[in-house]
């Protein structure tokens, strides 16, 4: 059993933890909000691009481009973002077990395919299973800019456009709640889902349709990476903040049950000492 030293050790070291978990908590908390802001304020950019794209697709005028049709899939790239640290439960392990068991389901060799990696923890993983990785990109801020994944993003697109790969999805983590973020594969390229497409506006193109699409084009490829990026960032502040809350609870029950013991143990000892001074006192008589 343990000593009354022993378990009020225990006690403090589970107090410190919990106060460290606490403010973890707080402070994914607060980067959460900061996220959540910054990914809907990037949305209306890429849901208008999109619509341009769409009224330019779906318009009598004969456009087109390499990233509107489909080919032949020889090879398939995939974006895969995950976070730089650890402490957010299962966020980065549920990725990692799903995109495998796409690959393995969809590929029958690593010539197949090629990985670009976002996030430290993701990158150490999947090149321990000796996957074949094109490129990585580790140490992103909190609060990502474009300029900060605008080369990885320009690379898939060009890769594409050289025809190195014929599709190319994104692998993220998508924020739906506090509690919830769901592991999803989005297609990015080709741009073949634009029919259903709202178009509200009708737009006049100066110079003309095919100028303006070669334009939009690879900048709202790219976008759609920076939005599942910043997605994926509300998700790992939702995760790691849910998990430090769970710690904090955890704690808080260790260090109920470590009192009760302590107690017990400390009640036990003054009976123990209660008991010998009387048998002492009895023995004098």
């Amino acid at each position: 059993m343990a000593s009354l030293r022993d378990i009020k050790q225990r006690i403090n070291s589970t107090k410190k933890t919990k106060q460290i978990t606490k403010a973890m908590e707080m402070v994914s908390a607060a980067k959460l909000n900061r996220s959540q802001e910054k990914a809907q304020s990037f949305l209306p950019y890429t849901d208008k691009i999109r619509e341009v794209v769409a009224s330019i697709a779906a318009s009598d005028t004969d456009v087109s481009h390499p990233m509107l049709e489909e080919r032949p899939v020889k090879k398939t790239g995939y974006i895969v973002i995950t976070s730089d640290r650890g402490l957010a439960g299962a966020y980065n392990s549920n990725l990692i077990r799903g995109l495998l068991y796409t690959i393995n389901k969809r590929h029958k060799s690593k010539d197949e395919y090629g990985i670009f990696a976002i996030g430290r923890t993701g990158r150490d993983l999947l090149k321990k299973r000796q996957l074949p990785i094109i490129s990585e990109m580790t140490g992103l801020s909190d609060q990502p800019t474009f300029n900060d994944i605008k080369n990885i993003a320009k690379q898939t697109v060009d890769m594409f456009a050289d025809e190195v790969f014929d599709e190319l999805y994104i692998w993220y983590n998508h924020f739906v709640s506090p509690i919830k973020q769901d592991v999803t594969e989005k297609k990015v390229l080709p741009l073949t889902d634009l029919s259903d497409t709202k178009v509200s506006t009708t737009y006049e193109y100066e110079p003309n349709e095919q100028v303006i699409l070669e334009a939009l084009l690879p900048q709202y490829a790219e976008s759609l990476v920076y939005g599942a990026l910043l997605d994926a960032k509300a998700s790992e502040f939702a995760a790691r903040m849910t998990a430090m809350s769970a710690a904090t609870d955890n704690a808080t029950n260790l260090i109920d049950e470590l009192t009760l013991s302590y107690n017990r143990a400390r009640q036990a000892a003054i009976t123990q000492e209660i008991t010998e001074i009387v048998g002492g006192a009895a023995a004098l008589e």
